[in-house]
């Protein structure tokens, strides 16, 4: 059983991860504690590629972790199944800071979005967009939190909404346009800008702040 001890402020949790050997000798069970999944009866979920570990944060966390082979979900553990060729001591402290990691922010263990599934109806650079979104941009804004969902390609603009952590980060702008930006435009010489789709709340709050900062502007000159 591995204990992970950790500090916040005015509190104290202590996180126990168990494992568990199985048969095969390059798979182990953790159990992080709490349930993964809704019931005992829900249905089981496994990933055996990196692409396939796009709908879930944490496998996809998981994979980015060399030497990680799959990931399977069962109600209140998951098994990680290694390459043969890889030691589990030099994966584990990895996979441990990982499940912590997942068990502590208290996210979602899936995506909500599907937005980024290539259907037969997508055009060519609407598919490599996609493509990119899912495999090279999306990974690393769930790792801080948030997330990115794709609304459409129209006039060599791509639109797109930042969620969590991302929609309400004072860097949004910085990662939209030098981050998703500029790979995009790097790879797919269409798209020509990115722009943010916001909630209408939020394009009202945006409109307001332009507002006073003309008149900020105005006053200073």
């Amino acid at each position: 059983m591995f204990r992970f001890n950790f500090l916040k402020p005015k509190n104290f949790r202590t996180l126990f991860i168990q494992t568990e050997l199985t048969p095969n000798l390059d798979s182990i069970k953790f159990k992080p504690g709490k349930p993964l999944l809704e019931s005992p009866q829900a249905k089981t979920h496994e990933f055996l590629s990196p692409r396939d570990a796009m709908k879930s944060p944490l496998a996809s966390k998981l994979f980015r972790i060399d030497g990680v082979k799959s990931v399977f979900y069962g109600y209140d553990f998951l098994t990680i199944t290694k390459d043969p060729d890889t030691n589990w001591q030099l994966l584990k402290p990895d996979i441990y800071s990982s499940i912590m990691d997942y068990v502590s922010t208290g996210g979602p263990l899936f995506s909500s979005s599907n937005d980024t599934t290539i259907t037969e109806e997508d055009s060519e650079i609407v598919a490599m967009i996609k493509e990119l979104l899912d495999t090279r941009i999306r990974p690393t804004i769930q790792e801080d939190g948030g997330d990115i969902e794709f609304i459409k390609f129209e006039d060599s603009t791509v639109y797109v909404k930042l969620r969590g952590a991302c929609r309400t980060c004072d860097s949004s702008t910085l990662t939209l346009k030098n981050g998703i930006e500029n790979m995009l435009m790097h790879y797919i010489p269409e798209v020509e800008q990115v722009e943010q789709v916001l909630e209408p709340q939020e394009e009202i709050s945006k409109q307001e702040f332009e507002k006073l900062e003309r008149e900020l502007h105005q006053k200073k000159q």
